[in-house]
């Protein structure tokens, strides 16, 4: 169970996950033995899973953002592994969400340009198994953005 110093702790890192255990204690309110092995904790218990560098997608050349609703010709355990499995191994693709409602996954998919689109398409998308209709969506600009859970 999480208490008010965990919550402080998991915001705080969400926000900077660089900062020293020092800098992170003291914005914390804890000694730094203290918060360092709540830190650790919160890491073994898999409140935390992992520190990432986020990347500036125009800096990166790929700031073009493509929601690409996908349904499927079934949903045997079959078609669903197979898919996901392929899916998985595009490096344009961010993000793969299973869903309920009209599309049975939704893709997040970067690219330089709608040419960039074009082609991961062409080699990737349209070779996905058991892919019976696909719709994409071009992301016009990004209003808001997060990495940041409620916590």
């Amino acid at each position: 169970m999480l208490d008010d110093i965990d919550h402080r702790i998991l915001r705080a890192l969400q926000k900077s996950g660089r900062m020293s255990n020092a800098e992170l204690s003291e914005q914390v309110n804890l000694s730094p033995s203290a918060c360092h092995r709540r830190v650790q904790r919160l890491e073994t218990d898999g409140y935390i899973s992992a520190y990432v560098a986020l990347l500036d997608a125009r800096k990166m050349r790929v700031p073009t953002t493509v929601f690409v609703e996908i349904t499927l010709q079934g949903q045997t355990d079959e078609v669903l592994d197979a898919f996901e499995k392929a899916v998985a191994r595009i490096p344009d693709v961010l993000e793969c969400h299973l869903m309920a409602g009209a599309a049975d996954y939704i893709l997040k998919v970067v690219a330089e340009n709608t040419d960039d689109f074009a082609r991961i398409h062409r080699q990737h998308l349209s070779r996905l198994p058991g892919v019976a209709q696909m719709q994409s969506s071009f992301a016009l600009r990004t209003v808001f953005k997060t990495t940041a859970l409620p916590v």
